[in-house]
């Protein structure tokens, strides 16, 4: 197989490929998915300039991985947590009920308070009561 990409297009590919195996492997100790590594290495051995050698293995070099690429990360972990939060927070306040087609519009209208606190302040108004 080949395929023909322009630089832009390329160097797109990569940070998809950090960021795909980032989101599978990065919180997996020992226990990472070695192929999404070995392919990550393979693409990025096509970029001598963003790659970097360490124990043997082709890796994403550090000027590339502190260049910007982990705010986008972090960006969508934060968008990823929130939502969760509001979903875990609005199913909470309705006692956890499964969602169905007759709750789902109510379950979605507290997420969208919870969203616009959240946009607004944060977890700042968050309080745990015993």
């Amino acid at each position: 197989m080949q395929i023909d990409l322009t630089s832009k297009e390329f160097r797109l590919l990569l940070d998809l490929v950090y960021i795909g195996n980032w989101v599978l492997n990065s919180t997996r100790g020992e226990d990472r998915f070695q192929d999404y590594d070995d392919l990550e290495s393979k693409i990025f051995s096509l970029s001598p300039t963003l790659s970097e050698t360490w124990n043997g293995t082709i890796i994403p070099s550090r000027a590339y991985a502190e260049g910007g690429i982990h705010e986008a990360i972090a960006y969508y972990e934060d968008n990823v947590f929130y939502e969760i939060l509001a979903e875990e927070l609005s199913r909470r306040d309705m006692d956890y009920p499964d969602i169905t087609d007759e709750n789902y519009d109510e379950i979605v209208t507290r997420m969208d308070q919870y969203m616009s606190e959240f946009q607004s302040s944060g977890v700042d108004h968050l309080v745990l009561e015993e």
